[in-house]
């Protein structure tokens, strides 16, 4: 079963506010066996555009990756950033030979 994974990229407009989102999705992160791959970082604009802050999640499936997201615990979290960031955020699921 091929893994999931999120992939987003965001512009914060209030770090402090922020901080309290990202120590309420831990939870949800834990529940689903979340892993970061990229948490910010630096990183080059090769093509296109970028945003300040970009972060990959792997996930044990897809479908995890999805309940996640759709979960009461990161929906709770997500009320927190949603008025202090700007972002993109995609689920993928994961390619297996």
């Amino acid at each position: 079963m091929p893994k999931g994974y999120w992939i987003g990229r965001v512009d914060v407009d209030d770090p402090e506010t922020y901080m309290t989102y990202v120590a309420a999705n831990a939870s949800a992160f834990a529940k689903y066996k979340a892993r970061f791959l990229v948490r910010g970082g630096e990183h080059r604009i090769a093509e296109g555009t970028a945003r300040a802050r970009n972060v990959v999640i792997e996930f044990p499936s897809y479908a995890d990756a999805l309940a996640c997201y759709d979960s009461p615990e990161y929906q709770a979290a997500k009320a927190i950033r949603d008025p202090v960031s700007e972002g993109d955020l995609i689920i993928i699921e994961g390619y297996e030979d």
